[in-house]
């Protein structure tokens, strides 16, 4: 686990409605790591220190460990809001440079009303 869950708490009941109220607020940007850096895919490349991590979200499948995924919604300073998403452990689908990238970004938790 990158941040421990006791940090964050959560009211949403799966990734699917995380990513539909990220959808409606249109801020449904999905992160993700090039070797310049994170992207939303909008042309702009962000470092660590351009980003602050804002809510975790962890679900856990009730049957199947393959279900078990965690959502990080992301600030990037130019006020951009997106997400990454990842799965737990073994079966995460990202490598330990995006891990070692997602650890030092700041974690500064927002309330979901001031998100959604």
């Amino acid at each position: 686990m990158i941040h421990s869950s006791e940090e964050f708490k959560t009211h949403m009941n799966s990734l699917s409605e995380v990513l539909e109220k990220l959808r409606l607020k249109k801020i449904d940007n999905e992160f993700k790591l090039t070797h310049e850096g994170f992207t939303a895919g909008k042309g702009k490349f962000y470092n660590q220190e351009d980003l602050k991590i804002i809510r975790v979200y962890r679900f856990e499948g009730e049957s199947d460990p393959e279900d078990n995924s965690v959502v990080y919604i992301i600030e990037a300073t130019d006020g951009l809001i997106g997400y990454s998403i990842d799965a737990y452990g073994v079966y995460s689908d990202h490598d330990a440079d995006y891990n070692d990238f997602l650890r030092k970004i700041p974690v500064e938790k927002k309330e979901e009303k001031k998100i959604f």
